[in-house]
């Protein structure tokens, strides 16, 4: 496409803490000049011009926790100003197979796994064969043979599995504990090990905290903090707004207290009070449901809206289709103390905005489609649209709780160091400068906004005004290219 020059926008660079009126400079798939006056410079060199004059211009946000797997999913994505999209909290096993199918269907948006610890036990404790398959994982996490723990040859077996996996390439090992929430502690710690010694790291959705279950073997958001003081390993704490609910003020404490002590913990929260995941979930069967105040009324059925009326048919669905993805209501929105807590999440230092995002699903029980618009009938979680552009929304224009300096911070800086140490390609993304990728997002803080609902969850935000991944335009005034699929995959490259 040759030089690309966006002129006259406010340009923000995260890692460096600037903000100034300038042009940004692309050639290729980088970023080659930041400065006043290059569109004139550029222009007489047959440079293309892109006028952004009152627009905000950034990295594009980097989303640590997002089980998209899927061109829908990726286009819904693009339009909340997201250029990376990684599956790290669940990841996929066999990595190869991960990477080698997205790679041969084309990617909107730049991708990655982890090693999967689910996959990877359910390999040695049920003699599973994965398939890179989120579908056939999630009809997994229902069966108490997988939740138990591991005898110490299965321990061994499945370590032995995710070593394999790293050196594969996957980024770090995503961990699904809080939905094998009884299992030794023991294990948990050994994965913290593997990641240290590897120098990668853990993306956990913790277990069930001590006051969801006074019976826990341990709380889940100690346990974080413990198994990353006594191995060194970094450590991820998953969507912290939805594992700890009203007791997030307990939780961020705890985790700002090991931060202060040393301990390489990172944490991430979503702007939603309802969460994603399959019906089969341990912390979804009825005699659990008391322990975070829900019902089955509080879980509705993605692909058919269905709201669980009993729990004789919250037990039969469990029974039928474990792994039906539901939506989970855990807080009210429209309560101003429950709102207050999902915006003490966000505010936390340094916490990082993930989306968690799901994929489409349609009646047909496809998830995905070329098709844009999208076809009528999808389902899915709001998130998966409308995370970014809500937590820019409610964070920066209508509470100025954060600059447009630390919102790029949160969405794209942060994430992407949380992965840069041992993935070589994250190191140039998450900031704007000479050298950066050339992956980016052009904002109107006027019209900013997430459009999806629980009720219309496929609406996409508006806002972005423009987004290059790897140079290429995949947002352009407010539309989509659909034609555009320069994502690429992000590796770890273990020494």
């Amino acid at each position: 496409m040759g030089v690309l020059i966006l002129r006259g926008g406010r340009v923000i660079d995260p890692r460096s803490g600037t903000e100034q009126v300038a042009d940004v400079a692309v050639d290729g798939g980088s970023v080659v000049a930041v400065g006043p006056s290059l569109a004139a410079e550029g222009a007489s060199e047959g440079a293309a011009v892109v006028d952004v004059t009152g627009l905000v211009v950034g990295p594009g946000f980097v989303d640590l926790h997002s089980h998209v797997h899927s061109i829908a999913g990726q286009r819904l994505q693009a339009l909340d100003g997201v250029t990376t999209t990684l599956d790290l909290e669940a990841g996929l096993m066999p990595v190869e197979h991960a990477y080698a199918r997205a790679a041969a269907d084309g990617r909107v948006l730049h991708y990655g796994f982890s090693a999967s610890w689910g996959d990877a036990r359910a390999t040695v404790h049920l003699g599973a064969t994965p398939a890179a398959d989120l579908h056939a994982s999630l009809q997994v996490l229902g069966d108490p043979a997988w939740q138990r723990s591991s005898s110490p040859s299965e321990r061994a077996a499945w370590l032995r599995l995710l070593e394999s996996e790293l050196d594969a390439g996957a980024l770090g090992i995503g961990v699904l504990m809080g939905y094998a929430p009884r299992t030794d502690p023991d294990e948990f710690l050994d994965v913290a090990r593997l990641a240290a010694r590897t120098g990668t790291a853990t993306f956990t959705h913790v277990r069930e905290i001590i006051e969801a279950d006074p019976t826990t073997p341990i709380d889940g958001s100690l346990e974080i903090v413990r198994a990353a003081a006594e191995s060194g390993a970094a450590m991820h704490h998953c969507h912290v707004n939805s594992t700890s609910r009203r007791h997030v003020d307990r939780v961020l404490g705890l985790l700002d207290s090991a931060r202060a002590d040393g301990s390489r913990v990172t944490v991430e929260a979503y702007p939603y009070g309802a969460g994603s995941t399959a019906i089969g979930a341990y912390f979804l069967a009825p005699e659990r449901l008391g322990a975070w105040g829900l019902q089955p009324s509080s879980i509705r059925l993605v692909t058919t809206g269905e709201q669980v009326a009993s729990v004789a048919r919250l037990t039969e669905l469990r029974a039928t289709d474990p792994g039906a993805v539901c939506v989970v209501s855990f807080l009210d929105e429209e309560s101003p103390e429950d709102a207050a807590l999902l915006q003490r999440a966000l505010a936390f230092p340094d916490s990082i905005v993930a989306s968690d995002a799901m994929h489409v699903q349609w009646p047909d029980g496809s998830t995905d489609s070329r098709e844009w618009p999208l076809p009528d009938g999808g389902q899915t979680h709001p998130r998966t649209a409308g995370t970014f552009s809500r937590s820019l929304r409610r964070m920066v224009v209508e509470t100025g709780a954060w600059s447009w300096t630390e919102a790029f911070r949160r969405c794209s800086y942060l994430p992407a160091q949380v992965v840069a140490g041992f993935a070589p390609a994250a190191r140039t993304k998450g900031w704007l400068g000479v050298g950066a990728d050339a992956d980016l997002v052009v904002v109107d803080p006027a019209t900013v906004s997430d459009r999806a609902t629980y009720v219309d969850p496929t609406r996409p935000s508006v806002g972005v005004r423009h987004l290059l991944v790897d140079g290429t335009f995949v947002v352009r005034d407010g539309s989509l290219d659909v034609g555009a699929f320069p994502g690429r995959p992000i590796r770890a490259a273990l020494s």
